[in-house]
């Protein structure tokens, strides 16, 4: 890290004499991990979707502040029963290929998701909601509900495809998908992907007519590259703690905003000293959340109370809460069955292994934890791996201790995702979302009526009821949101972050 922060010093004078390198009608932005497709139905991680969204729209989308969901491509959508919705879409659409966007394209899309042998990464999560998804006529689509669905204007948010380019199988040459977003693919390689406007866009045009998003995983290469005017925007993919001496490049701008995304430390029920609720009350009280935000990320990031952030629409903070507090870690470790055996001593109540990826800052955030945790004599020994081995442990259950990232929580219905103990990984479901194992009837009753309840005050009560049991458990220990942070050259302007940390902001930013 020194040698990074001698390489930003050295180029300090490189910054003063040249604004930037890249060109005027392109926007360079630095990505942290590859990009492997731009199809919706097929993404794998948040940086897909967001590239997705940049060149497909969905029949819905999401405020950028309030994640509210409102209409896109459609114009209406309408109840017939409870359990079958009728969207028209607006009219006079069109695809970046200049052909119609139909009824017969939506239907298309939805269909080769819940399609039989379908191998779309949104395959299980439609099927428990849609039966069928059939074009009425060119502008109306009926989508059959497996049973009420509260969450339907957020799930018609998926990036629709067309019919006429795709191949037989329902793909794309070349992975260049045919959609209706404001950008199209132009390419997709390893090291890039390369964007022009789409100039069948019936909305705001964009003000930059290219985009080229590197795909750059060393960390120090991101920060010399924006430090040297090689890009001209970076979005969280800045290690905290180089930001200071970024902000000192007369050339570059660092932009914060809150973040609906949360940081957990995870916790495997299955483990006999973790699936004790006392256990986990415990070593959330022995965490200097606080401190750590101060230290670590310059207060840039939000205390967590549970999954859902304050920005959101769904949040309730009137919960049990975990302020630090080692007396009372040591008393509920105690009533725990985990004494100290030595009093003072070097012995520990219990031992435990924390796994964590092996970013540097990452690493030292663990470590920190994990002096804290010995602190009230839980020894934890912080063991690296590269995120795709860690993340396979996790998913296996095989770790005690771990920390991550949610996706972004653009519902409440994250909770049911995430914490039902349906949703634990089993032989019939590899790859459940609750990977901690957590289990609680009343708190699963709750997440199920929230799905099918179509009131929304009655709605946000049962996710008020929700959250207040979920702080009780402490199935996992909510830590911070980080704040979106946004890394750009003085020379491009309007870029604009949003709470889910979408790309949308592209359409905006402009170098004038």
């Amino acid at each position: 890290m020194l040698a990074c922060l001698v390489g930003l010093a050295a180029l300090a004078g490189a910054c003063e004499r040249k604004v930037r390198q890249t060109a005027d009608d392109t926007i360079v932005m630095l990505v942290e991990k590859a990009m492997k497709t731009a199809d919706g139905r097929y993404t794998s991680n948040a940086y897909d979707q967001k590239l997705s969204r940049l060149v497909t729209r969905g029949l819905t989308t999401l405020d950028p502040l309030s994640l509210e969901p409102t209409l896109d491509l459609a114009a209406a959508i309408e109840m017939r029963s409870p359990t079958e919705a009728w969207v028209t879409l607006r009219p006079g659409l069109r695809f970046s290929t200049g052909t119609p966007l139909t009824a017969d394209d939506v239907a298309f899309t939805y269909q080769s998701i819940i399609a039989p042998g379908s191998d779309s990464s949104l395959t299980t999560a439609t099927r428990e909601k849609f039966v069928d998804v059939t074009a009425v006529d060119a502008r109306v689509v009926r989508f059959t509900l497996q049973a009420p669905l509260a969450t339907l204007w957020s799930d018609l948010e998926v990036g629709i495809v067309s019919r006429a380019a795709a191949d037989a199988k329902g793909q794309f040459a070349g992975g260049r998908v045919v959609g209706a977003g404001p950008y199209v693919l132009q390419d997709l390689t390893p090291q890039r992907a390369r964007l022009v406007v789409n100039p069948y866009f019936d909305g705001v045009p964009p003000r930059t007519p290219k985009i080229e998003m590197r795909f750059v995983t060393a960390q120090p290469a991101r920060a010399l590259m924006m430090a040297g005017g090689a890009a001209d925007l970076v979005q969280n993919a800045i290690q905290v703690d180089l930001l200071d001496d970024l902000a000192k490049r007369p050339r570059l701008v660092i932009e914060t905003a809150p973040s609906v995304i949360l940081t957990y430390l995870m916790m495997n029920h299955r483990d006999a000293a973790l699936g004790n609720v006392r256990v986990r009350r415990a070593i959330a009280h022995a965490v200097d959340r606080p401190g750590i935000i101060a230290a670590k990320f310059g207060g840039r990031a939000v205390l967590a109370t549970g999954l859902i952030a304050p920005t959101h629409w769904s949040y309730f903070g009137d919960v049990a809460t975990y302020a630090y507090d080692v007396a009372r870690a040591k008393a509920l470790l105690d009533e725990a069955g985990y004494p100290d055996p030595d009093g003072e001593g070097p012995l520990p109540r219990l031992s435990l292994v924390y796994k964590t990826s092996s970013d540097q800052f990452r690493v030292a955030i663990a470590r920190v934890i994990a002096a804290q945790l010995g602190a009230v004599g839980i020894a934890v020994e912080v063991r690296a791996f590269e995120f795709a081995t860690m993340f396979a442990d996790v998913k296996q259950g095989n770790y005690q201790l771990a920390s991550m990232q949610t996706s972004e929580i653009t519902d409440p219905d994250y909770l049911y995702i995430y914490f039902h103990s349906a949703q634990a990984p089993s032989k019939t479901n590899p790859n459940g979302t609750n990977r901690w194992f957590y289990a609680n009837p009343a708190f699963d009753a709750l997440c199920e009526a929230g799905r099918r309840e179509l009131d929304r005050g009655k709605r946000l009560d049962l996710y008020r009821q929700a959250q207040a049991i979920f702080a009780q458990d402490v199935p996992v220990v909510p830590l911070w949101h980080e704040d979106n942070i946004a890394v750009r050259n003085i020379t491009l302007q309007g870029y604009e972050l949003s709470a889910n940390a979408r790309f949308g902001g592209l359409t905006v930013a402009a170098k004038p």
